[in-house]
């Protein structure tokens, strides 16, 4: 996350080795949920690093932005949607213990990471949103050392929000 706060593409390659540690702890805690999760967000982190490394429309590297409200409201309901579908999924299908909120955070997670490829400074609110969710979900399942590194991530979306906020106020 600190390669995401500082704008660099290393945050992508250092999000897939961590997104590949995580499918194994999650799994082994029977949250199915959030190893499928982690294994879509190592896709989703490909993605980002080429969105970073190609740049933008007219530049040589993406530059920090605002989603259009038309986009958030699309993102927003297709969060809701997944939230229930997924959560309808795990709770019919696997052990999870607690369906709603894993599917929940697994939509957030993609919404917030699909955000991040593109950018868009918004997806630090929904970072701030889903730590703080899981943050209770692990601490729930006994998942101490993940759930104090949830309260780092947590940390550290304020941070990247307001580091990327100067940004944008620097390119105005």
């Amino acid at each position: 996350m600190v390669f995401a706060i500082r704008q660099s593409a290393w945050c992508w390659p250092s999000g897939i080795v961590s997104a590949a540690a995580y499918v194994v702890v999650f799994q082994q805690a029977r949250l199915p949920g959030q190893a499928a999760l982690q294994a879509l967000l190592g896709l989703v982190c490909v993605y980002g690093w080429w969105s970073w490394r190609r740049g933008g429309d007219a530049s040589p590297a993406l530059a920090v932005s605002r989603a259009r409200r038309a986009v958030l409201l699309a993102a927003l309901a297709l969060t809701a949607v997944a939230c229930v579908g997924i959560g309808l999924l795990l709770r019919h299908s696997t052990e999870s213990v607690a369906p709603f909120v894993d599917g929940g955070l697994v939509a957030a997670s993609l919404a917030a990471q699909g955000m991040a490829a593109r950018k868009w400074i918004e997806n630090w609110l929904v970072w701030i949103a889903v730590n703080v969710v899981s943050v209770g979900l692990y601490l729930s399942q006994g998942l101490l050392p993940t759930c104090g590194l949830y309260l780092l991530y947590l940390v550290m979306a304020f941070v990247g929000y307001r580091a990327w906020t100067r940004s944008l106020v620097r390119q105005a």
